[in-house]
């Protein structure tokens, strides 16, 4: 231990030396973090705002490996219990089941879309990357003014039949499918363990009908969806939502996510432990074991 806090003052004397005492980042030639901050200013989840302005206490808690992440945590809250696990559900518990693209344009051929695959998914990608100026969160409630908005931006198609088609068909289980082929087995070993299990994701109100569709809604001791509570990742009140709903504390909860700034860092600035999908962990039985459940 004390080696780690000696090395994480260090690490942290490091980290601070390119900012200046509000947080932002001191721009010049010999700042190491320049080429660390590039990487996020191209990514479509963060705006060049959000790149050129952080938190240095998240940055640098992100630089830490994951034994010290760990070493880090055991020096606020002691030794780490993960009471409770809160999963992601797009991307991380399901995916579509066919490329997105494809399907706007399967059932956009009969309302006359005209526009290929590659071209309404360049499209779709600019419209959800701009400022949704119609509220500050893109989920209210259904969602439908949104996805009227990015569907008729990637298609060319204002026609409301079409919309309703595409928007009913992501109810479905035709559209999704889970991830993890055992998921089922897992989340029924980690309720048998006592664990409590929540989804908490950005989306509509439309989650809870799709998760029925899946038959999987009963796995799940919550179901935290960003349009019902007016919050969403990486804001840490869904995280806290989530953990009130369960009744755990924030540290006694690990999330899973395939996002890193609004899974990883949303989580973490709650005060939960986080992994993140396909780099931390690559399958829901890893996740059981990690937190201590043998399937």
């Amino acid at each position: 231990m004390a080696s780690f806090l000696r090395n994480l003052v260090v690490k942290r004397s490091n980290f601070l030396t390119g900012f200046c005492s509000n947080g932002t980042l001191v721009k010049n030639q010999n700042n190491p973090f320049k080429a660390f901050l590039s990487s996020f200013s191209s990514s479509s989840s963060t705006s060049k705002k959000e790149a050129e302005i952080v938190n240095p206490r998240r940055l640098g808690l992100e630089l830490l490996g994951a034994e010290d992440y760990e070493d880090y945590r055991r020096s606020l809250y002691g030794e780490i219990t993960h009471k409770a696990l809160l999963v992601d559900a797009v991307g991380t518990l399901v995916v579509p089941s066919q490329p997105m693209a494809q399907i706007y344009r399967k059932i956009g051929e009969k309302y006359g879309v005209q526009y290929s695959e590659t071209e309404i998914l360049n499209r779709y990608r600019r419209a959800y990357e701009q400022p949704w100026g119609r509220s500050r969160l893109r989920y209210v409630d259904d969602g439908r003014p949104f996805w009227q908005f990015i569907v008729r931006s990637s298609t060319g198609c204002s026609d409301s039949q079409y919309f309703e088609e595409l928007y009913n068909y992501y109810t479905t289980d035709k559209a999704w499918h889970l991830c993890d082929p055992e998921a089922e087995k897992v989340f029924k070993a980690l309720k048998k363990s006592g664990v409590k299990v929540a989804v908490v994701s950005n989306f509509d109100t439309r989650l809870r009908s799709l998760l029925q569709a899946l038959n999987c809604d009963h796995w799940f001791d919550a179901v935290v969806v960003s349009a019902e509570i007016s919050a969403e990742k990486p804001n840490p009140m869904i995280f806290l939502k989530a953990c009130e709903l369960l009744g755990v504390n924030p540290e006694d909860a690990v999330h899973i996510g395939d996002d890193r700034r609004n899974d990883i860092w949303g989580a973490r600035d709650a005060g939960c432990d986080a992994w993140l999908w396909g780099s931390d962990v690559h399958s829901l039985k890893e996740v059981a074991q990690r937190i201590g459940v043998q399937i």
